[in-house]
This record gives structure tokens, sequence and C-alpha cells, in this order.
């Protein structure tokens, strides 16, 4: 199981992370299905979170069900690098834990999304099942524990999407005006790093994270948190894969330079925002 291996391999990180399996039932177009959330926050009580998330479910294709479709760019490797973000970062995450009991401001939390796929067709109603359902939980859910007038969104400093990552040559644009200072913090870190020649066959003319003014809403997980007020940063390939939704996204087609590239990218934003 999917869920069980990310929830392994949070567990043997030292940084004690606590785990929140969401696990409900929603009607999809073959009847009620349980869906399982997973929420992984390092410091509960903080007032503030800086929130990664992505989906770990993968696309079902009836027609294919001879077949084994693998979803590695949507989402298996988001997945892989929120896991090797925690992993990498284990030691100052673990700092920043025990530094929090003096100051709970900010912390750091993963959420990994089940039923972000539409089973059919996509729709408002057969899509989206995991954010869709988490959203309005969390709105209803007081943060700071026993606040009155805060609950968990607020408590969302920002909400970093990650999907249909993992192809070589992808590009990434910024979406929203309120996390565009963000969205120059990722270019500003990667020229850094292009500079000081620790991105592998990186060039300049062909940067990551473009300023091509704002693209419009693509649905994704992040639209239910986005509707309420979060800020989102939605990294995302655009344009798409050319292996999107075909038995073609797999480890083969996978470019793991550009995966590490992105890795240091993330790391190196994650630790700037925690101030670490």
């Amino acid at each position: 199981m999917v869920s069980q291996h990310i929830m392994q391999r949070i567990q043997r990180l030292q940084a004690g992370w606590v785990l929140e399996v969401d696990t409900f039932l929603s009607q999809t177009p073959y009847g009620y299905r349980s869906f399982s959330n997973i929420i992984s926050t390092l410091n509960p009580t903080a007032k503030r979170h800086l929130v990664l998330a992505c989906h770990y479910d993968s696309k079902f294709f009836h027609h294919w069900h001879n077949r084994v479709f693998v979803g590695a760019t949507d989402s298996a490797v988001p997945c892989a690098m929120m896991l090797e973000l925690a992993r990498a970062l284990d030691k100052h995450l673990l700092s920043l834990k025990d530094a929090s009991d003096s100051k709970p401001d900010l912390s750091l939390q993963l959420i990994f999304f089940d039923g972000e796929e539409a089973f059919l067709h996509w729709s408002p109603q057969d899509s989206l099942y995991g954010s869709r359902h988490l959203a309005p939980k969390m709105a209803s859910t007081p943060h700071p524990p026993g606040a009155r007038d805060t609950n968990q969104l607020h408590g969302m400093d920002l909400l970093v999407l990650l999907d249909l990552i993992g192809a070589p040559n992808p590009t990434f644009l910024n979406f929203f005006p309120n996390s565009a200072r963000w969205f120059d913090r990722l270019q500003a870190i990667e020229l850094e790093l292009h500079e000081l020649g620790l991105l592998k066959h990186h060039s300049l003319e062909k940067r990551y994270f473009q300023n091509h003014g704002y693209g419009g809403v693509i649905q994704d997980d992040h639209v239910p948190f986005l509707r309420r007020g979060v800020p989102v940063l939605h990294l995302i390939a655009s344009p798409f894969p050319e292996v999107w939704h075909t038995m073609d996204d797999n480890e083969e087609n996978l470019d793991e330079t550009t995966i590490d590239n992105l890795n240091k990218i993330i790391q190196v934003f994650v630790l700037e925002y925690l101030h670490l």
C-alpha cells in the first residue's frame, strides 16, 4: 500500500512528525469508495504552517484493466520528492521542532491527498475527492487548538502543491499574484544554485521557473483551499508532460537530473522559508 509506505518512511525520521489519517467515504461513479488523506505535521500547535502537498492516488483506467498505469509524474515523483525532503532535512527539522517549544510560530506540514483523479470524466463531482473533503474539515477545526476565531486554514501560511513533475525540461509558471514573491524566491534560488554549479545539465536559457505573466487556474488539489483564501504556489509542469495520462508515464521516461535539481531548489526554498 502506498499510504503505508508513506507513513513508514515518515515515522522512521528523527524529527518526530505527528501523523493523521483522514479517512472518509465518498460517492463515485462506481459507488461509495473509501479515501484516506495523510497529514504529517512537524509541530501541530505552531500558529502557522508552510504546507507541501501532492496526491498519491493513480489514475484509474477501466479500458486498461489488464495493464498497470504507474503515474510516475502523476504523482509518484512529487510524493518521493516530499519524502526525500523530509529525510534530507531531518536534522534541520528536528532543531526547528526543538526550538518551537519556546517559540511555536512557524512549522512544516506535508499533505498527501487521496482521490485527486477522476474515475470517469473530470467534473466537480468526480475529482479532487481528498482535497474537497479536507479543506472544509480544516476550515471547521479551531487552530491553534482552543482558538475561537481562527481555524486550520488560517494557519496555512502557504500551500505549495507539487504535480506532474519528473519529465525532462519542465517549466513552471506563477498562477497567483498573492504568492508571486514566493515564486520569485524559487527563481532566485534556481539562479543561485546554477551560479554555484550545483544544478546538473542546467541552462539559464531553459530555466524551470518562468515569468510569463499569470497562467489560468488549473484544476488540482489546491482549488478547494484557494477558494477559501489560502495562498497557493501551484508547481505543476506547464505544458503537461507528453506522457500525461498514458501508459508511458513510467520510470523509464523520468529524468533523474531534473528531479535532483528540483529537489535541491525546493529544499533550499523550505530551509529559507523556515529560517533554518
